[in-house]
C-alpha cells in the first residue's frame, strides 16, 4: 500500500497546515515534523482520509478513494479527535477498542489482552499515566487489530514527554511487521530520532528547527514536506476555533477505520468534542 499527499494545505494562507507533500508505504516507517497545537492533528486526519484538504489531493494506491483510505489507514492518538480521556483506566480504553475490532470485549477480555501484551499490571492505571512507550505500544496495537487496516498515522507522540527512542523504535517495529507508519512530531523529538543510528543512514538535513524539511524513513527513503517558513514566521498563531476552516462532522476513533464513515471538514467557529476516543 501506498498513501501519497500531495500538495495539501488547509485553512487561510495555510494556517491550519501549510502545503505538504509525503508518502507513506507499507513496510516503511516514516516521521514529519508538524508544529504548533493544530497541524499535528489536522496533518493526521488529511493523511487518513477523515478531512478534505482545501488544496491538493491524498491517493491511495494511486487512486483517491477517501472510503478505502479511512478503511486501510487508522489514526492513532491525535489530540482532541481520538485520544481517550486522560482519567480513564487503561483496561477501558482496551475493552472500547476491543469492542470497534469486532472482539469480545468484558472487562476480563481487556484485561486477558493486555496481559498477552505484558501489561496486565496496568490494567486499572489511568491512561494519562502511562510510561509514553507502553502507550504508544498500547494505542498501536489496538489500531491495528482490525482486519482491514494496513498501517496508522501516530501523532505528536512527543507531547506525552518520554525518550523519543522508545516510541520511534516501536513505530519501525510495526513497519518491520509490514504496517505503513507515519509518525507525526515536534521539533524537539525530531532532532532526536533523525540521530539514531538507523536514521543516520538516511539522506535528509539533521535541522530539526526548519519548516521546510524531508520526511525521514528508517529504509532510506524520503519525501518532502513543503511549507513557507517565513511567512508562517510573520503569521500571527492562530487559535484552534479560527485556524481550521471546517470541524470534522464526526471525527473518528483512534483505530480510525469506520468504512462506512464520512468524510469530515473544518469550521472557523466549531471544534469536536470526544470522551474517551469515542465518537458523539
Amino acid at each position: 500500500m501506498r498513501v501519497a499527499v500531495h500538495e495539501v494545505s488547509k485553512g487561510k494562507k495555510g494556517h491550519a497546515l501549510p502545503t505538504t507533500s509525503l508518502e507513506i508505504e507499507s513496510g516503511h516507517a516514516r516521521f514529519v515534523l508538524a508544529e504548533t497545537e493544530l497541524r499535528p492533528t489536522v496533518l493526521g486526519l488529511i493523511a487518513t482520509g477523515r478531512m478534505r484538504p482545501d488544496t491538493g489531493e491524498v491517493t491511495i494506491d494511486g487512486t483517491r478513494n477517501d472510503r478505502e483510505l479511512r478503511r486501510r489507514m487508522a489514526l492513532v492518538d491525535a489530540p482532541e479527535v481520538s485520544d481517550p480521556h486522560p482519567g480513564v483506566a487503561l483496561a477501558a480504553v482496551v475493552g472500547e477498542e476491543l469492542m470497534f475490532a469486532g472482539l469480545p470485549a468484558t472487562p476480563l477480555h481487556a484485561r486477558r489482552w493486555l496481559e498477552q501484551i505484558g501489561f496486565a499490571e496496568l490494567a486499572a492505571q489511568p491512561i494519562g499515566t502511562v510510561k509514553p512507550s507502553v502507550r504508544v505500544r498500547v494505542m498501536a496495537e489496538l489500531a491495528v487489530l482490525r482486519d482491514d487496516v494496513e498501517g496508522f498515522v501516530l501523532v505528536s507522540p512527543d507531547r506525552h514527554g518520554g525518550r523519543p527512542e522508545g516510541w520511534w523504535r516501536i513505530a519501525s517495529e510495526f513497519a518491520d511487521r509490514g504496517f505503513a507508519v507515519l509518525v507525526i512530531v515536534g521539533g524537539s523529538a525530531a532532532a532526536v530520532i533523525e540521530r539514531l543510528p538507523e536514521a543516520l543512514e538516511t539522506d535528509y538535513p539533521s535541522n530539526a528547527t526548519v519548516l521546510v524539511r524531508p520526511l525521514a524513513d528508517v529504509t532510506g527513503s524520503t519525501a518532502v514536506l513543503d511549507a513557507d517558513p517565513a511567512g508562517l514566521l510573520r503569521e500571527p498563531q492562530q487559535p484552534l476555533e479560527a485556524a481550521a476552516d471546517d470541524t470534522p462532522d464526526a471525527p473518528s476513533r483512534a483505530s480510525g477505520n469506520d468504512p462506512d464513515e464520512a468524510t469530515t471538514e473544518t469550521t472557523d467557529t466549531e471544534t469536536t468534542d470526544t470522551e474517551n476516543g469515542a465518537e458523539r
